[in-house]
């Protein structure tokens, strides 16, 4: 690894390089911080490319580079041997700001809410597919698998709760039915994880990372993503606010009834998403500093599901969650 960074880096021999292992991202990735010389530092990493979406990173870094969207630079790639050496952002992320004052705070996120919507408003008929390759873009398929994957690896590996068929039955239908209006609120490229811990911050600009699993999908994922984050606390009129600021993007298109209701519906498929993940990571990958996040994850799905009036059944399944967690049998 050492003699591809200092193949991309240019770096002799002679000049010495200190390697130090960062924390896992739950992304079978390994990452690692190159320092040499009085400042010099890189990101290296490795990434198991039996995940495909680790194979489009550094493609989707060039093309995101290229249209304007803040991301670190793609200093080298090595695909077979399956390394890339990323410009060093620091340690700051949004996540290691959640206990700033909110004046800045606030500032950081509508930077950041910008940011996004430069990624949402670019051309899909535009999008270079045959150089740069995306997963498969929401639809019945994937919102029907991070449905299935929460209740299989939060509502049952979690909370220990087996659904009858009757119920499992209607839920489904609910479910599915949300699905269907997410599908009728837009399409355009998604970042589809944009929670607190993939905004760095440099120099007071935010920088976007772990973008691998981009998609094309409804924009309002990425906002419930960003917004209803279980890594960071908002107060309400500090969520209003910045769902306030957001919406002057979207103003000429929907009403403010209309999209908020879109930005309810679409976070509760997104906490959906992320409470099956910490249970999956938690439980089957060993990552349990993701089962500490679960009663946040489950707080903001009930707050979301409050907002809405098309999913009482799943908010009389996530009723029986919260008191399964409550459960003193459950650690979390």
């Amino acid at each position: 690894m050492i003699e591809f960074a200092r193949q991309a880096l240019g770096l002799s021999e002679s000049v010495p390089i200190e390697i130090a292992p960062l924390a896992g991202r739950g992304s079978d990735r390994s990452f690692f911080r190159l320092t040499w010389s009085h400042a010099g530092s890189a990101i290296l990493v490795h990434y198991d490319p039996h995940r495909i979406e680790n194979t489009y990173y550094g493609d989707l870094t060039i093309f995101l580079d290229a249209i304007h969207v803040p991301v670190p630079r793609l200093i080298g790639h090595d695909r077979m041997r399956c390394l890339m050496l990323m410009e060093d952002l620091g340690d700051t992320d949004l996540w290691a700001l959640k206990s700033a004052p909110w004046e800045t705070r606030r500032d950081l996120y509508r930077k950041t809410l910008t940011t996004v919507h430069r990624l949402h408003s670019f051309p899909e008929r535009d999008f270079p597919a045959e150089q740069v390759k995306l997963m498969e873009g929401f639809g019945p398929n994937l919102y029907q698998w991070e449905r299935q994957y929460f209740i299989d690896h939060f509502v049952g590996g979690v909370c220990g709760i087996s659904l009858g068929s009757s119920h499992r039955q209607e839920l489904e239908g609910e479910l599915a039915a949300l699905a269907e209006r997410l599908a009728e609120t837009g399409r355009s490229l998604v970042h589809r994880d944009l929670q607190s811990q993939n905004v760095m911050i440099r120099k007071g600009e935010p920088f976007l990372i772990d973008f691998q699993g981009m998609r094309f999908g409804s924009p309002f994922y990425d906002l419930g993503s960003l917004l209803c984050d279980p890594y960071v606390a908002f107060l309400e009129d500090e969520r209003d606010e910045l769902l306030s600021f957001c919406y002057g993007f979207w103003k000429e298109k929907l009403d403010w009834t209309v999209f908020r209701n879109c930005f309810w519906e679409a976070s509760v498929q997104r906490l959906m998403q992320a409470l099956g993940a910490y249970g999956f990571l938690g439980r089957e990958k060993g990552l349990k500093s993701f089962l500490h996040h679960i009663p946040a994850g489950l707080r903001n799905l009930l707050d979301a599901v409050s907002r809405t009036t098309s999913l009482p059944r799943l908010r009389e399944l996530l009723d029986g969650c919260g008191n399964a967690i409550q459960d003193s049998k459950i650690k979390l």
